[in-house]
């Protein structure tokens, strides 16, 4: 039943075909429990990085280094740029105009900062603003931030100089050409009563001419606003006779609270037609521009006739013997209305006024009694600025004089040194003159030296 199936036999010395083992055969135990090994997985391919790719990660990796490296830096240089500077006290320097490696080396210099080379930098690129040159006051203690702000922002020292009211124009040039933080020449004389006394506040290497130009423009300024609003009784037709009317005033007395009074006397006697007599006008027709003749009034130049001594004119002088101040200007505009026509010294630095003439010789009188008084306990004071010379010729000979509005002369043939009233200090400019070459900050009271008539 069975056909044997016919296969080919194997050729000669062929290895024995190997059947393949039956699955479904019975395995040994040992075979049986024995594991069989997982293939490996299969190997990735490893690809090489490109020099390109090295290269922007290196470079982003160094850039975040520096970049911390930076910051940290600024961190550190803020803290140095804002620690108190060596400075004990405050100081003022100088800055030239000059490079910001030159103006360091001058700061270190002159103790106000420890490390220039911290400064520069920070100079340069910590600010958008240029160092400005000048003078500069650093604060105690300040840190290279404060000193470079200083700097940056040009807060440069104010000087201030000051000009009493009463100097002449000419007076007032050589105080500015005096001042040797101001700078350059001044083209000419300013004309007399066109200049406003006062404190003018200014930078180191500004001109003398701008503080004259200054000068000039308040001056404007201030007569066009006292001219608007001054009194129709005022017999002055124009700003400039008002300015020279105030500039008696300013010489006669520096009591502010006489000056309306003493403006109404002088307003009263040109009512009257009646000669001024103001010794300050003497002394202008004497030496003009000066000012001061560095000594008292002689009695032969009260009779000296010049076009400035109201002594021998009548009416105002031509113009004004000196620069008034606002005060005075003030004063004119609009004077105390009495029928005060004479004032005389009282001798303690004031004046006493009177209507009548009669009135006027008692206060006189008195007047006298005190100079007198105080020549006894001090001799040298009978050599006051307004010491009259004794007469040449017989004292009846001489026509009778004033010393001030309708004020008998002190000299009256018996005594060769009487002195005659001091209301009118003719040692301005001299040794005896405390303004002279001085400056005061006259806002305040603690500065401004108290002048009285000595």
């Amino acid at each position: 039943m069975f056909r044997r199936s016919k296969t080919q036999d194997p050729a000669p010395g062929a290895p024995e075909p190997v059947s393949p083992p039956n699955r479904l055969a019975p395995r040994s135990p040992s075979e049986a429990i024995k594991p069989t090994a997982a293939p490996p997985p299969p190997e990735k391919p490893v690809r090489e990085r490109g020099g390109l790719l090295a290269a922007v990660s290196g470079f982003l990796t160094l850039f975040v280094i520096l970049g911390l490296g930076a910051i940290l830096g600024l961190v550190v240089l803020e803290r140095q740029t804002n620690e108190a500077g060596p400075l004990p006290a405050d100081k003022v320097v100088v800055v030239p105009r000059s490079s910001v490696g030159e103006m360091a080396d001058l700061l270190k210099r002159e103790g106000v900062i420890t490390h220039p080379m911290l400064f520069e930098l920070t100079a340069r690129f910590g600010r958008k603003a240029a160092l400005k040159a000048g003078e500069y006051n650093f604060k105690a203690h300040a840190s290279i931030d404060d000193v470079i702000d200083v700097l940056v922002q040009g807060r440069s020292v104010q000087h201030a100089i000051t000009f009493p009211e009463g100097l002449t124009s000419e007076q007032i040039v050589g105080r500015l050409n005096d001042n040797d933080i101001l700078t350059g020449d001044i083209n000419e004389t300013p004309p007399e009563g066109s200049l406003l006394p006062d404190t003018y506040k200014f930078e180191r290497g500004d001109s003398r001419q701008k503080i004259l130009n200054l000068m000039r423009a308040k001056q404007r300024e201030v007569l066009s606003q006292i001219w608007a609003r001054r009194s129709p009784e005022v017999p002055v037709r124009t700003p400039q006779e008002m300015v020279t009317l105030a500039s008696i005033v300013e010489k006669e007395t520096g009591r502010a609270d006489e000056r309306p009074r003493v403006a109404g006397v002088f307003v009263n006697r040109l009512q009257k037609r009646m000669k001024l007599q103001s010794d300050p006008t003497i002394v202008y027709g004497l030496v003009g521009g000066r000012g001061t003749l560095g000594r008292g009034i002689l009695r032969s130049e009260i009779d000296r006739v010049t076009p400035y001594n109201t002594y021998a004119i009548e009416g105002l002088p031509p113009g004004p013997i000196a620069n008034p101040g606002r005060a005075a200007l003030e004063a004119v505009a609009n004077p105390s209305r009495t029928k005060d026509l004479f004032f005389v010294a009282d001798g303690t630095g004031g004046h006493v006024f009177a209507e009548t003439l009669e009135a006027h010789n008692r206060n006189v009188a008195r007047w006298r009694q005190v100079e007198k008084a105080k020549a006894a306990a001090d001799p040298a004071s009978a050599v006051g600025v307004d010491k009259v010379e004794p007469p040449q010729a017989d004292p009846a000979a001489l026509p009778p004089r004033t010393g001030l509005p309708g004020a008998p002369l002190a000299y009256d043939g018996s005594e060769a040194n009487t002195v005659r009233s001091r209301a009118f200090d003719a040692s301005e400019g001299t040794a005896r003159d405390p303004l002279r070459n001085k400056t005061f900050d006259l806002n305040s009271p603690k500065t401004v030296p108290v002048l009285r008539n000595p």
